[in-house]
């Protein structure tokens, strides 16, 4: 406002000069106000959790591909993180083609985490060895943890992120691990090698999850070292002498991958039993607990209720429900019957399972399983073919040397569960498959060129393997693959029972698949 004042000159009010002042120091506290709680949003926006690891939107994972020593909020995998980026520091830029490990690092249960880390384990002294017991062979082996999420929902930024590695210079040229045989893990599988990228599963078994099921190859480019459930029924058929009259199958409904084609392999075996089979259903996330174990309570009823003669039970679920079930089975009425209880590779993880009421292992019931390896497999049970004690030793004498530098440390060692043997066939075939690729005097192989080593691994070829000889057909399966079979002790160990074979017998020594 403006006033006339003495000799008539305009001036200001007394009270403009603060006003302004006022609104002028109000607006910058707005201003700095602002400021500061924008930069806080952006703080506690930030999805990042490493270098090449994100939080999607909506979800907590830690999912991507990482390439520094990150474990995922997991002190156990720690040691062998650390390893594996002491070991990919080493190498000389420009030497080295990358290999991404898939594995669900963002799971929570113990036992899967005992898994993943035995996993990791396995696959870096794959790495090593490639690096340092190859007598100088190219390219060097760099290894990357890829992580679609605890239960694969988030695989389509992970492949994403590993297309655009294949072009880089990180040089991508296969994909290992996999982990289960899940819907998200399939689509993922079916979207890398789609994009021309090679995998090699280590522990999937489910049969739609391979190719060659039903005359098709829906996944160009995947090469398997573990048997399908057909190859695992079959071999556990073989073993056990099922027979349609004695067995009652009980199974996953709407089940995934791995139970439904587990359950189908079953059937087939007692095709003509005179029990129908019996379903539960689990949560869709199949490592949560749900309402089974009631259901597996009132199967128990039914269990007691088949002839005297019945004395044997195909279950094909995942290891959280097999837990329940033999919880169950253990309290079961007819506790004088003696029955056998027989299973995929989900046993495995029973030797980890805190909560398995291992007293009903006492209670007339014996649980065996399909292992994909085992450490006393060619120890126990030497065969002439198919895979050997000095095939087997070379990773056992690595393993000696893993407790300290150079090689280690890479923290505590299980084998009974198979998972570090298999991660270690596993890695070693994606090595091979890469090498074989690289013309001479070349480092880097064509990326396309890799996937099509497959149908020659096997007879001179063959990757002589921990878990038993690698020879693959033309769709990159293993032919004849040994399947330890292996009993869980009341004591919650893995005992080696036998090698068994999906042809009834081990393969010839030539090692090549029939027509």
């Amino acid at each position: 406002m403006m006033a006339r004042g003495p000799g008539g000159w305009l001036r200001e009010s007394v009270w403009e000069i603060p006003l302004r002042r006022y609104l002028a120091l109000l607006l910058g506290l707005a201003l700095v106000t602002g400021l500061f709680f924008t930069v806080r949003a952006l703080a506690h926006d930030d999805r990042s959790c490493a270098p090449g690891v994100v939080r999607p939107e909506n979800s907590e994972e830690c999912v991507g591909v990482a390439t520094t020593a990150y474990d995922f909020g997991h002190p156990q995998l720690r040691d062998a993180v650390q390893a594996i980026d002491r070991e990919n520091d080493r190498l000389r830029p420009g030497s080295y083609v990358t290999v991404a490990l898939m594995l669900p690092y963002t799971a929570t249960t113990p036992s899967t985490l005992s898994d993943i880390q035995h996993e990791l384990q396995g696959a870096y002294l794959a790495q090593y060895e490639a690096n340092h017991s190859s007598n100088g062979q190219s390219p060097a082996i760099r290894l990357v943890l890829a992580s679609p999420g605890a239960t694969g929902a988030h695989w389509v930024r992970m492949v994403d992120q590993l297309e655009r590695m294949t072009k880089s210079a990180d040089r991508l040229r296969a994909v290992a691990g996999v982990g289960m045989s899940t819907d998200g893990n399939k689509a993922a599988v079916q979207e890398l090698t789609g994009r021309g990228i090679p995998v090699v599963g280590s522990s999937i078994t489910a049969d739609d999850l391979a190719n060659g099921h039903q005359g098709k190859d829906p996944f160009p480019g995947l090469a398997r070292v573990s048997p399908t459930n057909t190859d695992e029924a079959r071999a556990l058929a073989s073993f056990a002498k099922v027979t349609a009259g004695k067995a009652l199958l009980v199974y996953d409904k709407p089940g995934d991958p791995y139970t439904r084609t587990l359950q189908m392999s079953f059937a087939k075996l007692i095709k003509g039993s005179p029990y129908e089979p019996q379903p539960f259903t689990p949560p869709a996330d199949r490592s949560q607990e749900g309402t089974t174990a009631n259901t597996f309570r009132q199967i128990t009823h039914l269990v007691c209720d088949t002839s005297p003669e019945t004395d044997t039970i195909l279950f094909a679920g995942r290891h959280t429900q097999l837990r329940q079930f033999i919880n169950a089975l253990g309290g079961r009425g007819c506790q004088e019957r003696k029955f056998t209880l027989l299973t995929g590779d989900e046993g495995s993880y029973l030797t980890g399972e805190k909560d398995l009421d291992r007293s009903a292992l006492e209670h007339n019931l014996s649980v065996r399983y399909t292992a994909l390896a085992h450490p006393d497999a060619w120890v126990k049970d030497p065969a002439r073919t198919g895979g050997s004690a000095e095939d087997a030793r070379v990773l056992t004498d690595l393993l000696a040397k893993s407790g300290r530098a150079p090689v280690g440390p890479i923290g505590s060692v299980g084998l009974e569960d198979g998972q570090l043997i298999i991660a270690y066939d596993a890695m070693r075939l994606a090595v091979h498959g890469i090498r074989e690729a690289t013309a001479e005097g070349r480092v880097v192989p064509p990326l396309a060129d890799v996937g099509l080593q497959w149908p020659q691994v096997k007879g001179s070829l063959r990757v002589s393997g921990a878990s038993g000889w690698i020879c693959l057909d033309v769709h990159g399966n293993p032919y004849d693959k040994a399947v330890p079979i292996v009993e869980l002790t009341p004591e919650g160990r893995s005992r080696f029972v036998k090698i068994a074979w999906p042809e009834g017998k081990a393969p010839g020594k030539e090692c090549l698949p029939p027509s």
